[in-house]
């Protein structure tokens, strides 16, 4: 069975950083797709980035391209990393990972399969 466990969301000031990451288990995910999305409340789910298990493959959403975030995967401890960084009050939100049993699952939340229970991310202006 699948578990996506999400840690390191917290309180922080805006410009400032935090990593969050997830650890997966359950089975071999070297050929899953992994992702970060996050959601408001009263807003849907929406993509901040992914990237396959190999790490040959990364998409971000524009909001958090240009260096703010950075996603990667350590195989070794098979866990997901975002690093978060210049962080704005519009970044708040619940963070969630995500698995795809695809190689590549791009953007859309209905291609994952897998979800982490969310970790909550808010930045105070």
């Amino acid at each position: 069975q699948v578990q996506l466990v999400e840690s390191g969301g917290g309180l922080v000031q805006a410009g400032g950083s935090l990593r969050l990451a997830c650890a997966a288990s359950g089975r071999t995910f070297r050929n899953y797709a992994m992702a970060w999305f996050r959601q408001t409340p009263g807003k849907e789910r929406e993509f901040v980035a992914t990237i396959t298990w190999s790490g040959d493959r990364i998409s971000y959403a524009d909001s958090v391209k240009g260096g703010r975030f950075t996603i990667s995967t350590d195989n070794a401890k098979n866990t997901l990393y975002l690093q978060m960084n210049s962080l704005k009050p519009e970044d708040t939100a619940v963070y969630y990972c995500a698995a795809s049993s695809s190689y590549w699952a791009g953007k859309s939340v209905g291609l994952y399969h897998y979800w982490g229970q969310g970790t909550q991310v808010t930045v105070s202006s």
